[in-house]
């Protein structure tokens, strides 16, 4: 305990009234003097010695603990720190500063290793936390240990906000450069078909020229070349409904410091604008009106319908206007507008000079660049103008033997498409029985469903970057109109249209990746009985391999622990899949340059230095106390102030002017000024 005189007033009015009296007193003593009044200064010692009773002066005697002052020290674990001797210096430094400041009796060292888990560096708010329940008045400073790139320092002008004196000691060689790649501005989604435009930047310490590598849902990449350090636009197609995966890579550089940052990606959602469907009806029949109400109840969906009611070649003599009928526009449908359908669908159609070869030769290249085929095939399909006997023949899977089967059967789900994403879930349902059945024989793609026999009845396939299906029966408005039970006709339809368009949660063999929480999962949609291995490469070139569960025909499943940030890609049996943990662009790996100028302002303003450790982290500054000096650091020391913070255990006051001395005192001041007015 320490003993400590001192002077305490605490005037009987309190100080709002007692400065009002005070204000107003100083005014009239004003005024006297100015009117020439004799006893001003008989007057003036009165009025003080008034203010001085009301004041109410006492001696306080106090009995002082001392109470030491608080410095912080926090570690920066923020995994820009793993790279290159930063940690092991950082780790060094941080001991060593923690065991010489615990030898000082009179100091308190409060500790604190950031998370490395953290998206970005946030240790100005880890020391706000640290500090939160110290007193400004006990707060000898603070040390942060890291490589300099910190996220959340506040505004150096803002001085009374901060913390200080604030110093800092800079782990890492400063020399060592890095290269790096980031999305700067990106849509959030885009339009199926049409092109979306990013914004990226490469920085790389050489600067020049950059090859990119930009590839979509895991394609083929395409090349480009960028100027390190600028902006730079790069157009990307949206090629599909859902979840669009960007991935971005840069080339190794020649100065690295990891290739984390060399790669980046997000997600665009893509929508469709309308999907546009060309049917074409041979012939008036039951199946058709099923078809044109299912497509045209669904709003998404813009549906050019064809019934073909007179052939070219039928005679009649009726005139033309009386028929009410319209030429069939075959060149404009199959020529001029061909690629601007999603889909085209032939309903019982046979070759009745309507659509010649050429046009159909037209449709099969339309395929293979990417268009969508369905086939519902009619007893004229088994005969000799069947269009397995036109130029479409190269992107059937299926070709007629010529044989028409009538009789009743039931379809029933083959192997495959018990585990097709297109059939898988109709497993299980009553399905009522059909009627006829043109004979096929599969020559490509998989049946997912079997007619008399087990023989094909419904047939998919991918011809190049198309999409082919073909229904071996016209008798599908039988589940429509309920027959024998029905079945799901409705379901069964949507799922194969949206199928040829592609939607990403009907592909049959899909991989895909999700990591989050901590841990990545990835799910494998496949027509085999065994799933092929699995390997997954982090973010920093390592390999998990995770070994796959059963959960249902044809589905699989598998889960590994993660813990670094950045961009997973799953590989499969020749399928391929990437997730992002975390954000884009993670604000650690956006520069892991070492530097002390982004620390520099703010430690300037609160009077602290920034020094830099060397590989080992043993060249420590000299630690200094110091009192309230402006500056607290030099070229080789730091200073943590001494703040002599106390707490009083007890105290007792004595009055210095009691209230009988004053008034006596006051009543003689004024006689001596009446005396001094009345000569």
């Amino acid at each position: 305990m320490n003993e400590a005189v001192r002077l305490s007033f605490e005037p009987f009015l309190g100080w709002p009234l007692f400065w009002a009296i005070a204000g107003l007193t100083a005014l009239a003593w004003l005024a006297y003097l100015i009117l020439r009044g004799r006893a001003w200064l008989s007057r003036a010692l009165g009025l003080v010695l008034l203010s001085a009773a009301l004041l109410n002066p006492s001696l306080v005697h106090e009995e002082r603990e001392p109470l030491p002052s608080v410095a912080a020290v926090i570690l920066d674990r923020s995994e820009s720190m793993q790279f290159g001797d930063r940690t092991k210096a950082a780790e060094a430094a941080y001991a060593a500063l923690t065991a010489r400041l615990a030898e000082d009796k009179t100091l308190e060292v409060r500790t604190l290793e950031t998370s490395p888990g953290d998206d970005g560096t946030y240790l100005h708010g880890a020391l706000e936390g640290l500090m939160s329940d110290v007193p400004r008045d006990r707060i000898a400073g603070a040390i942060f240990i890291t490589d300099g790139q910190i996220h959340d320092l506040p505004d150096p002008e803002l001085i009374e906000n901060l913390i200080g004196p604030l110093h800092g000691l800079i782990a890492g060689d400063e020399d060592r450069g890095d290269r790096s790649v980031r999305i700067v501005n990106a849509p959030n989604f885009g339009i199926v078909g049409e092109s979306a435009n990013l914004i990226v930047r490469v920085e790389d310490p050489r600067g020049g020229e950059v090859e990119l590598q930009v590839s979509l849902n895991g394609g083929a990449p395409e090349r480009i070349r960028v100027k390190a350090g600028e902006d730079t636009p790069l157009p990307v197609e949206i090629e599909r409904r859902g979840e669009n995966m960007v991935v971005i890579e840069a080339a190794p550089g020649p100065e690295e410091l990891t290739l984390a940052n060399n790669r980046t990606a997000m997600t665009i959602a893509g929508v469709r604008d309308r999907l546009r469907v060309l049917l074409v009806t041979g012939k008036p029949n039951q199946a058709g009106r099923v078809w044109r109400d299912l497509l045209k109840s669904d709003p998404s969906v813009d549906l050019v319908h064809f019934t073909i009611l007179r052939p070219p070649f039928k005679t009649d003599y009726a005139r033309p206007e009386e028929l009410a009928l319209i030429a069939f526009p075959t060149e404009e449908l199959f020529e001029e507008k061909l690629t601007e359908f999603d889909l085209i669908i032939f309903d019982q159609y046979e070759r009745q000079g309507v659509i010649t070869q050429a046009y159909l030769a037209n449709m099969s290249r339309y395929v293979a660049d990417g268009g969508a085929l369905l086939i519902v095939a009619g007893e004229q399909f088994a005969g000799p103008a069947s269009l397995a006997r036109s130029p479409l023949a190269s992107v059937l899977p299926a070709t007629p033997t010529g044989v028409i089967r009538t009789g009743s059967f039931k379809p029933q789900l083959t192997g495959p498409g018990k585990r097709h994403s297109v059939t898988a879930p109709l497993d299980d349902t009553q399905w009522g029985e059909w009627m006829r059945y043109i004979e096929a024989d599969a020559v490509a793609g998989d049946v997912l469903i079997a007619g008399p026999e087990g023989r094909p009845l419904l047939i998919v396939d991918r011809v190049e970057k198309g999409r082919v299906g073909m229904l071996m029966s016209d008798q599908i408005w039988l589940w429509a109109s309920g027959h024998d039970g029905g079945g799901p006709f409705a379901e069964l339809i949507r799922r194969m249209v949206h199928w040829m368009m592609k939607e990403p949660e009907l592909e049959e063999r899909r991989l895909s990746i999700q990591a989050e929480g901590g841990k990545a999962t990835v799910e494998l949609r496949t027509l085999l009985d065994s799933a092929p291995p699995l390997e997954i490469e982090t973010p920093e070139g390592g390999t998990l391999r995770p070994n796959w569960v059963n959960r249902g025909p044809g589905t699989f499943a598998a889960e590994t622990p993660i813990d670094e940030l950045g961009i997973y890609r799953a590989r499969s049996g020749g399928l391929e899949a990437i997730a992002l943990n975390g954000p884009a662009n993670p604000r650690e790996y956006a520069d892991l340059t070492s530097t002390a100028d982004i620390l520099e302002p703010v430690s300037r303003a609160t009077g602290g230095g920034v020094l830099r450790l060397n590989a080992a982290g043993t060249n420590l500054p000299e630690i200094r106390r110091i009192g309230n000096q402006r500056t607290a650091a030099g070229n080789d020391w730091i200073g943590l102030r001494e703040r002599d913070a106390y707490a009083v255990r007890s105290s007792t006051s004595q009055p210095l002017l009691p209230g009988i001395l004053a008034a006596a005192a006051l009543i003689l001041m004024l006689l001596l000024a009446w005396r001094r007015e009345g000569r």
